[in-house]
């Protein structure tokens, strides 16, 4: 009897030992879907495990979709109920899912966790991913940077150097008078050994920098492409191509990127995000380097957009504070960030990392500091992304190539666009309305 009850006994304590371990070693599973190349994949790869061994107690399961199927997707998982825990999250999808109640208020998690130095966090990054309702920028925080990604002009070294030409700097900057004298001398050749000097100029850099705007920037009620300032800034891009034959016509970019023919050497200077980066390192067998856009001659100025992405987590979480340190992590963790950079990703979010240990690393380019002057004095967030939709902004692109082939001018073609634009961007409003009374 007495060896009866001592076996029993210890059953109920091998049972229960087992009991305990699995509850120790139990895990909290989460989502995370994006989208990415293959480089950017293998990078958040790297990140998750690094994440997952930071927090022993979470496992992450990412899941990737092409890039022009994610939206969809993630509709489709949000109506079915199984909307991922985190999820890549544009600014314009963010303020739509914001205001339809999909998307996870972190303004709290935010505001009681050092997850992050605001000083030194990118100053064009501060609230970059909140709303109110009405307006980006403002109200409670949706979302966190998975990325920033400045977008300079890369240029050959090697073209420059054979051509004679000295690229700007900080000091010394271009206009564009002195960008098209040098994309004439770093044009030659013809047929397949053709160089052109420069790919397709910056739409965005050209306007903002020359005194105009697509949508007033106050309000984003009013169309403005019609004004002086903005058609003069598009004609000029145009005439690169048209007048002065430093850039590819419209049907050879068609036929070979202005990316893949810089990549060629067949293109001395190309507008590129830092995203490109560990595709130049590996694919570039010519020196380069990075440089700003020119200052336009009527302002004096250069601006540029910055690209950034969102890390949202979904309402319908069951696990809230894992997804929000996923996020978190992702966005501000150092060792994340030194991943990222290292893998050719983005520049770091934190500004004493970046302009520390990234900007004194061997990694190209060598002039790391234009990032730095870019998300410092010239960066700003695209228009389109601070409006409801971006239909407005699509329409005029699909048709802005009758001025790049000289079918139209500049002139004609914005005064024959503009009442569309406009009612599109109306449109835009209404929707916003819409929403908002749901």
């Amino acid at each position: 009897m007495k060896k009866r009850i001592l076996a029993m006994v210890l059953s109920v304590m091998m049972l229960l030992c087992v009991t305990l371990a699995q509850a120790e070693t139990a895990t909290t599973k989460i989502t995370f879907m994006g989208w990415g190349t293959d480089k950017e994949i293998a990078a958040f790869n790297a990140m998750i495990d690094q994440f997952e061994q930071a927090y022993p107690g979470v496992e992450v399961e990412y899941i990737v979709v092409a890039d022009n199927e994610f939206d969809t997707k993630l509709q489709t998982m949000i109506g079915s109920g199984e909307c991922p825990d985190v999820f890549y999250c544009s600014i314009d999808k963010m303020m739509k899912y914001a205001i339809t109640g999909n998307l996870y208020d972190m303004t709290s998690y935010v505001e009681n966790n050092d997850i992050f130095d605001p000083e030194n966090v990118w100053d064009c990054l501060i609230d970059l991913y909140r709303f109110d309702g009405v307006n980006q920028g403002a109200g409670s925080i949706y979302a966190l940077p998975k990325d920033v990604s400045a977008f300079p002009i890369f240029y050959n070294v090697d073209l420059f150097e054979a051509a004679g030409v000295t690229p700007p700097t900080a000091d010394d900057p271009w206009d564009w008078n002195d960008f098209l004298e040098a994309a004439k001398k770093l044009t030659s050749g013809e047929g397949d050994d053709k160089v052109y000097g420069t790919g397709a100029y910056s739409l965005e850099s050209a306007i903002w920098s020359n005194g105009a705007e697509w949508v007033d920037p106050e309000t984003l009620t009013q169309v403005k492409i019609t004004e002086p300032a903005f058609t003069d800034a598009l004609q000029w891009v145009a005439d690169l191509i048209l007048v002065h034959g430093v850039a590819p016509i419209t049907e050879e970019s068609a036929a070979l990127s202005d990316y893949d023919r810089f990549k060629q050497g067949k293109l001395a200077m190309v507008g590129a995000g830092t995203w490109s980066l560990a595709d130049f390192w590996e694919n570039c067998d010519f020196e380069w380097d990075v440089m700003n856009w020119p200052v336009s001659p009527a302002t004096g100025k250069s601006e540029i957009w910055f690209g950034s992405a969102g890390l949202a987590v979904s309402a319908t979480t069951q696990n809230p504070e894992a997804a929000c340190n996923l996020a978190a992590y992702l966005a501000f963790n150092e060792d994340a960030q030194r991943t990222a950079y290292t893998m050719g990703q983005a520049i770091p979010m934190l500004k004493d990392m970046a302009k520390g240990e990234y900007a004194q690393s061997d990694l190209k380019p060598a002039s790391k500091q234009v990032f730095f002057d870019i998300l410092e004095n010239s960066a700003r967030l695209a228009t389109q992304s601070r409006t409801f939709n971006q239909e407005w902004f699509d329409e005029f692109n699909s048709n802005v190539a009758a001025v790049m082939k000289g079918e139209m001018t500049a002139v004609e073609y914005c005064e024959s666009i503009n009442d569309t634009v406009q009612q599109l961007l109306d449109d835009s409003i209404e929707q916003r309305n819409e929403y908002a009374m749901q």
